[in-house]
């Protein structure tokens, strides 16, 4: 039987034998935009071909993301210029977002500041199911497209440590944390009851994927965001209690979480989390010690290190490239290669290509 992007994923998500490494990505849809100017090809109505089907990426996203908006339908315009634009969600809090151009919303301000607020204003909007949060028609048609391709097909979505930060903001997470454990505990039993929910939903009616990437940012640059043991009384108990939910089903799971991961990687190898991505380098993660450390154990997404497609220099691509790969193959890790962070406008198209040919040329096992 021939190899397909699914069969071999599906091995290395279980770290089992595979012929070769998988590969992923993810490209701005600007940096996209600007690779149609050096050549990249696109359709029959000018837009930019798929990555997926244009690079042969093995991981292909057809759904998740939904409404998670305690209050449904909300969308403030408090302020804009041609540039930005900042509005106010149903969470009650405010983003500055570009509006031309892809990046980092930026917070503004919070309305979910205490436990009375958050039970008085918004707890009572997550109770129930809501179908009308999820995209059930065009998930299901994503999914069996991807199938057909015989792609490894996985939903994705932010969990409560991301739905807290954007909710109530960094200061009141973090005083509350210390200050309020049994705010953030409601909170997160609450939306962990409603993820469950509205997940079971989409994957009743739309089908099941293969893995589920929880987005989660829990570090930035040389530093977690909060204790290791903060993070195990008051987060890690609701990601075991979503993995379990997810293994129960036979969905395999991936961690996200950008910014530095080091002190966390044993509890989240304990709670059972199948991969973990995207490595970022800059934050302070070695994606080769990791995986010496951790083969076996996890499986591995992502790590190359964005600034080297970033230099325009083929010498160095190709020597990091290598050093990566190969190094991955020292450890015996299970490898999906990709870089440590989405693909941003800074990268050339024949720079990012070239990349991709160097793993190609090593990439089996």
């Amino acid at each position: 039987m021939a190899e397909t992007s699914h069969s071999i994923m599906n091995a290395l998500f279980r770290r089992q034998k595979a012929p070769r490494m998988g590969i992923k990505d993810h490209p701005w849809a600007d940096t996209l935009d600007k690779w149609v100017t050096q050549g990249y090809p696109v359709d029959d109505k000018g837009k930019p071909i798929d990555p997926i089907d244009h690079f042969g990426f093995d991981e292909a996203g057809v759904g998740g993301w939904f409404d998670t908006m305690p209050v449904r339908g909300v969308r403030e315009v408090l302020e804009e210029t041609d540039e930005w634009i900042v509005t106010r969600n149903g969470a009650g809090a405010a983003y500055k977002s570009w509006k031309h151009k892809s990046g980092t919303p930026e917070h503004m301000d919070f309305r979910m500041t205490s436990r009375d607020v958050w039970e008085r204003d918004y707890r009572p909007g997550l109770l129930a199911l809501d179908r009308g949060r999820l995209d059930i028609e065009g998930t299901k048609t994503a999914l069996a497209q991807r199938r057909q391709q015989g792609k490894w097909v996985t939903f994705g979505h932010v969990f409560v440590w991301e739905t807290m930060r954007g909710s109530m903001g960094d200061i009141c997470l973090y005083e509350s944390m210390a200050l309020d454990k049994g705010w953030v505990h409601d909170f997160n039993r609450v939306y962990t009851d409603f993820y469950k929910m509205h997940w079971q939903a989409l994957i009743d009616e739309a089908g099941k994927p293969d893995s589920i990437t929880l987005c989660e940012d829990m570090g930035y640059r040389d530093h977690i965001f909060c204790s290791p043991a903060m993070f195990a009384e008051m987060i890690f108990p609701y990601f075991r209690e979503m993995i379990e939910f997810f293994h129960g089903q036979g969905i395999l799971v991936t961690l996200h979480t950008c910014g530095l991961v080091g002190p966390l990687l044993d509890m989240i190898v304990e709670i059972g989390y199948d991969a973990l991505n995207p490595i970022e380098v800059k934050a302070g993660n070695d994606p080769l010690e990791i995986a010496r450390k951790y083969a076996g154990k996890l499986t591995f997404v992502g790590g190359l290190d964005e600034r080297i497609l970033e230099s325009h220099d083929r010498h160095l691509i190709r020597r990091e490239v290598t050093q990566l790969v190969q190094g991955m193959k020292d450890a015996g890790a299970s490898y999906v290669f990709g870089s440590d962070h989405s693909i941003s406008t800074n990268v050339d198209y024949q720079d990012y290509l070239y990349a991709v040919e160097i793993f190609r040329e090593q990439c089996a096992y």
